[in-house]
């Protein structure tokens, strides 16, 4: 699976829908085997991105290529599988016979028995698509996406519906994929998953790449630490909220919960108060709220 070409490579890609810029100079490069996944807040673009990139919407301006070709020829030789939101599966038809049907199609097959079984849903193989749950058929896309050997695999929001446990499998199946070279791409709301899977993560705003790294570096570019702890007698909320270095407080009950760029500093004023902080805690953010934190904090230079 060794090529000289990025797997993917936007230079420059724009796209808009009349006024609204959906995509606006995106540049980015992926390479073979790393588990990428696409984070934004609603309309940030994640959805027009990975259709430029399965050649479903054409670019105003700038180039897609995929493994140094064109998205559409990268497809028809087989390289690529997607498991997109949009689009329904055949009615009147079972399992079996869809999955038969996408590995007939695919350029370099897998064996059909292999493919439902990876997608944990062979025991559901005699039944009619129209009958499955959401869950269920999530996996049958997701079958229908790993129906061959292809090289990068591209996944919208695919753990949508599925229970913890088939969750859990799936991830280990996409881990496979990566250790065996494939690239993986994955958009999703579920930010946990991307802290846990993810070897590297791209964030979107507005069109643009306002993030790129591992976890760890996307939660360090936060610049910002949790601080946590309980006050056995009365809150003076003013002040708390008038603490140093402050960018997020919330206060419920006797438990106030702190986010703060220079978490030393707040808490010396802290003690400064007189306040005396029990069970206190103070940890780097994870993923989720360094997420907010950096959306958030470019929504207000926009403003």
């Amino acid at each position: 699976m060794t090529t000289t070409a990025p797997v993917v490579a936007f230079d420059q890609v724009s796209k808009a829908y009349d006024a609204v810029r959906a995509v606006d100079g995106l540049t980015l490069g992926l390479s073979p085997g790393q588990t990428v996944a696409l984070l934004g807040p609603n309309g940030a673009g994640k959805s027009t991105t990975l259709d430029l990139l399965l050649g479903l919407k054409r670019p105003d301006s700038g180039t897609v290529r995929l493994f140094g070709t064109s998205p559409r020829d990268a497809i028809v030789a087989g390289r690529v599988g997607a498991m997109l939101q949009s689009g329904g599966l055949m009615d009147e038809v079972t399992v079996a016979e869809l999955v038969r049907l996408a590995c007939d199609l695919h350029p370099k097959p897998y064996r059909p028995s292999e493919v439902l079984a990876r997608a944990g849903v062979a025991q559901i193989a005699d039944r009619k698509v129209d009958k499955l749950s959401g869950g269920q058929a999530q996996r049958v896309r997701f079958a229908l996406a790993t129906a061959g050997d292809s090289d990068l695999i591209v996944l919208d929001e695919p753990t949508t519906g599925m229970d913890v446990t088939t969750r859990q499998a799936f991830w280990a199946t996409m881990r496979e994929q990566a250790d065996q070279g494939r690239t993986v791409l994955f958009a999703t709301h579920y930010l946990e998953e991307a802290d846990a899977v993810a070897d590297r993560v791209l964030v979107l705003y507005r069109g643009r790449l306002l993030a790129d790294g591992t976890a760890a570096e996307i939660k360090a570019k936060a610049g910002a630490r949790r601080v946590s702890f309980e006050v056995a007698g009365a809150i003076d909320e003013p002040a708390l909220r008038a603490l140093p270095f402050l960018t997020g407080i919330d206060i419920s009950g006797r438990t106030v919960r702190i986010q703060s760029s220079d978490a030393d500093a707040t808490v010396h004023a802290l003690y400064g108060l007189g306040v005396h902080p029990r069970n206190l805690e103070v940890a780097g953010l994870g993923l989720e709220q360094a997420f907010v934190a950096i959306t958030t904090a470019e929504e207000a230079k926009s403003r």
